[in-house]
């Protein structure tokens, strides 16, 4: 039977991926800085830059420093590249079969009217495709880190930070191995996320972003060879350090990558901090100790009207894994380059963006995850009095201290609460019964009688002030 006639999406301006469909909005900001027309504007800034530099320093014997009218028209071929900027490179690069190329023509066109048409062999001066690549993605990244991505995860964690602050009071149950354990607070667990993440952001934060000018080789042959008198490693580091960027001196055709290695292995390891923080709370939401805000006229489940479901943590976990994915890829493949070069780094550094932007997205939702929820204090509070079992570690480590003071009858005392408590449910009064049974100093039964798995949770309100 004849397969039916479809009509084909294929010519229609549609996303292949999500990132540029369904979750486009998320992810927008990142555009300017990790598309493919980003990068090509910062290859246009990168080789204005340089052409700027090399007059402004009279590297080459017969250049002036530009007229301050020109440099600015120079620089407003950056500041102007748009959709149509885009559509004549590609134009160009058509016929070059070579991006970089492609750029440097671009730039040429422009300089006759600016007054510098002479210039133009000044234009990729002893470059190579890899001087511009490599300086052009550092200040993509750089933007898209520290203006984007940074930004973001920081906003996170002073959420989670707040929440701590408010829920420091809390008292909740701990369950070490998914068994009920020493309590805690809230606010003191939460508190433990921040602090984590906030360490990641730290080292990210520090980040060094280099790059290199040196040639195809990384040995300023040409730079030597066409004018031998100038002192190319200062007009190198110079240049780029007048990026932004810290200098690489030493490298083959390439920047070694290893500054990317470096970031994305801090960036998956936060990633990584914050799956773990989605798969708890989600946990927390199944038990009730979370109680999820309804959106108005928003559907939990197709055919469960009553559903409100931990969506946003499920969608992060899902675009965690994705960025940690491309991640640690790109961290693997950008160390290892064959002798001087070779081009495993220009397909793999393409997506770039692409890992950024899922763990952007995860972000986004796990702060609008935490911001539909309320503590279920009552919640909390019954799971605690229903199990009384876990003021066994506090009875036995009294037990200890009063037989160091001296107080007879204090033998075994781990022994004698694992037969009391383990594999039993032990309420209030029994727990009374067995510590007003054991002989104890009358201090140390007056603090034992007094303790209650709500207030059994040591210093935990006061560990929060470590965020401070």
């Amino acid at each position: 039977m004849a397969e039916s006639a479809r009509f084909s999406l294929a010519s229609e301006p549609l996303a292949l991926g999500a990132l540029d469909g369904r979750y486009r909005s998320a992810v927008a900001p990142l555009v300017d800085y990790l598309s493919e027309a980003a990068l090509n504007r910062d290859r246009v800034h990168v080789e204005v830059e340089w052409l700027i530099h090399l007059t402004a320093n009279s590297v080459l014997p017969g250049t002036a420093p530009l007229k301050d009218e020109q440099v600015a028209a120079l620089r407003k071929i950056v500041t102007d590249f748009d959709g149509e900027s885009v559509s004549e490179l590609a134009e160009i690069e058509a016929v070059t079969v070579h991006d970089v190329k492609a750029v440097e023509y671009y730039i040429g066109r422009r300089l006759e009217a600016i007054g510098i048409g002479e210039l133009k062999p000044l234009v990729h001066f002893g470059c190579t495709s890899e001087d511009i690549n490599n300086l052009s993605y550092a200040v993509g990244i750089k933007g898209a880190v520290e203006d984007v991505w940074l930004p973001a995860a920081r906003a996170l964690v002073e959420q989670i930070t707040k929440m701590a602050e408010e829920a420091r009071e809390v008292p909740m149950l701990s369950r070490t191995h998914g068994q009920p354990a020493t309590p805690t607070t809230l606010g003191k667990e939460l508190a433990v996320i921040a602090w984590r993440l906030a360490r990641q952001l730290d080292r990210i934060g520090r980040t060094e972003f280099l790059g290199k000018i040196n040639g195809a080789t990384g040995t300023y042959a040409a730079h030597y060879a066409s004018v031998p008198g100038a002192d190319w490693q200062q007009v190198a580091k110079g240049f780029v350090e007048g990026l932004g960027l810290t200098w690489n001196p030493l490298t083959t055709q390439i920047e070694s990558h290893d500054w990317q290695a470096e970031l994305y292995a801090d960036v998956a390891r936060f990633n990584r901090i914050l799956h773990n923080v989605c798969t708890d709370i989600w946990s927390y939401i199944s038990i009730g100790y979370f109680a999820q805000i309804p959106v108005a006229g928003a559907t939990g489940s197709s055919t469960m009207p009553h559903k409100v479901n931990p969506i946003r943590f499920e969608n992060a976990e899902a675009n965690l894994e994705i960025s940690n994915g491309l991640l640690d890829t790109l961290a693997a493949t950008l160390v290892t380059s064959r002798w001087q070069r070779d081009l495993t780094d220009s397909s793999s550094q393409r997506n770039i963006g692409t890992a950024f932007g899922h763990s952007l997205l995860a972000i986004s939702n796990v702060a609008k995850g935490l911001d539909r929820l309320d503590v279920a204090e009552d919640v909390l509070a019954a799971d605690l009095d229903t199990n009384w079992e876990v003021l066994g570690e506090a009875i036995q480590m009294v037990m200890r201290a009063e037989a160091i003071a001296g107080v007879d009858g204090m033998e075994n005392p781990y022994e004698r609460l694992k037969d009391l408590t383990r594999g039993h449910r032990v309420d209030a009064e029994r727990m009374k019964e067995f510590v007003s049974s054991l002989g104890l100093s009358a201090d140390a039964e007056a603090r034992l009688l007094a303790l209650t798995p709500g207030s059994y949770h040591g210093i935990a309100p006061a560990l929060v002030d470590h965020l401070k």
